[in-house]
């Protein structure tokens, strides 16, 4: 299967200090890196400084492997006031494979904030 057309936002390869006890990468180190993507795309879109103020959705297709060659992707789902929705899709190459396997998508949600840490709205 050729490269995927679009580009990551994130792209990394889990260590083995990132696996749980049944050896898969723990779900909150793929938690992580989700949000760090969708945080920056969101302040790409809001121009400045955004908080992680919900996951509205979240689903685990299948586990992550230490060695995978992890990509994520996302776009923007809705922009509010002060908001900006985020559908993160996360994607692994396993090792030897040039296949791309989806493993998690969610849906983050990010407020724009000032410099105190208030919400701002978001440049239209």
């Amino acid at each position: 299967m050729p490269e995927s057309p679009r580009d990551p936002i994130v792209r990394t390869v889990p260590q083995p200090a990132d696996m749980n006890g049944n050896g898969d990468i723990f779900g909150g180190w793929v938690l992580s890196q989700m949000d760090v993507a969708g945080g920056a795309l969101a302040a790409r879109v809001a121009k400045g400084r955004v908080a992680t103020v919900a996951i509205a959705a979240m689903t685990f297709v299948q586990p992550i492997k230490v060695g995978d060659m992890v990509s994520i992707y996302g776009k923007v789902a809705k922009i509010g006031r002060t908001s900006i929705t985020i559908d993160l899709e996360t994607m692994v190459q396993r090792r030897h494979d040039a296949a791309e396997i989806q493993v998690t998508h969610g849906t983050f949600v990010f407020v724009a904030i000032d410099d105190d840490g208030r919400p701002r709205p978001v440049p239209q």
